[in-house]
């Protein structure tokens, strides 16, 4: 069913960033480019003037893309991740600054969350089949129980002042519900430090925005609602923003609870979250998107999440934070 004949809704951040708007130059265009990164596409739009070569701008997206992937991929055995999950018990592993700065991330979303959101189910992904190893049917009961005994986010170590991880033996690392957004902030700030601060960028449906368009609009995304939902469309201004979106209505249930080692039973079927940095969208909405509908809207709440959840029933809530910015 299509409902674009009802009026939008239009988000808008709180607060503008005036020295960045005051750089809006009409005479510049959007050049677009993509790539393939993480088992999915990268995308981004860039306000660039009519004599600015593109080509190394993606060149240094692809690059900044790759090395996040050869840190954090569980998909790829000689990622370090995979190293790490390989290690003996009691190592440590030294993280680089991508790796460290996730990590940090992960946990203090884990924490915050009450374990809704864990890097450490990479045994229950695995037994799933959702990683590198395919299987034919879900695992049994047995088979849950196993793979949860060497899963939780508790179980790590990480030094802070080290950027240092331990493995305590037998855990595996699953970033997926973070590392895409981390990567499209990373692309975003790399576009800056090559002098591009007006852009849109991309990464396997999460999106930042920076800057405005060279028209002074800012960077608008319509939030994705499934089929059978009658609401009237909801559009971002991603100025200086990011949302992120964790459901099951595209490639059904790949989602864990970490609670119960299973897809969710009762979670929305969309959730999205906006956020300054598109990595915490990510893992606040994949810990959002495991939750049953209560505990799920009182977290956004709690944590001032803007945040918008499309329930199985057809309705949608929307957290005080983001009907603020209507």
């Amino acid at each position: 069913m299509a409902f674009a004949s009802l009026a939008p809704r239009i988000a808008v951040p709180g607060m503008l960033d005036a020295a960045l708007i005051a750089e809006c130059r009409s005479q510049d265009g959007i050049v677009a480019l993509g790539g393939e990164t993480m088992g999915t596409r990268w995308n981004a739009r860039l306000a660039l003037a009519a004599d600015r070569d593109a080509a190394p701008l993606a060149g240094i997206i692809q690059a900044r893309l790759d090395a996040i992937v050869a840190q954090m991929s569980h998909w790829e055995p000689g990622s370090l991740l995979s190293r790490h999950n390989r290690a003996p018990a009691g190592s440590w592993t030294e993280l680089p600054a991508d790796f460290a700065a996730v990590i940090a991330g992960a946990l203090t979303v884990a924490e915050r969350s009450g374990g809704a959101f864990d890097p450490a189910i990479g045994r229950l992904t695995d037994a799933w089949g959702l990683g590198p190893r395919p299987v034919d049917r879900a695992p049994d009961v047995a088979a849950i129980a196993a793979a949860r005994a060497d899963c939780g986010w508790q179980r790590l170590a990480y030094d802070a002042e080290t950027a240092r991880l331990r493995q305590p033996g037998g855990v595996w690392l699953d970033l997926s519900g973070i590392a895409k957004g981390y990567a499209a902030d990373a692309v975003a700030d790399a576009l800056a430090a090559a002098g591009v601060r007006h852009a849109l960028v991309e990464v396997g449906g999460e999106c930042v925005g920076r800057g405005v368009r060279p028209d002074c609009d800012p960077w608008w995304v319509e939030l994705e609602t499934p089929e059978g939902f009658a609401l009237p469309p909801l559009r971002v201004a991603l100025h200086q923003l990011a949302v992120a979106t964790s459901g099951d209505y595209l490639r059904g249930a790949h989602t864990l609870d970490p609670a119960t080692g299973r897809p969710p039973a009762q979670a929305a079927t969309a959730v999205s979250v906006i956020h300054p940095s598109c990595m915490l969208a990510d893992a606040w909405a994949s810990a959002l998107g495991v939750l049953a509908p209560a505990p799920a809207r009182a977290l956004a709440e709690r944590e001032l999440l803007a945040a918008r959840l499309l329930f199985r029933d057809g309705t949608e809530w929307l957290s005080s934070a983001l009907a603020a910015m209507l």
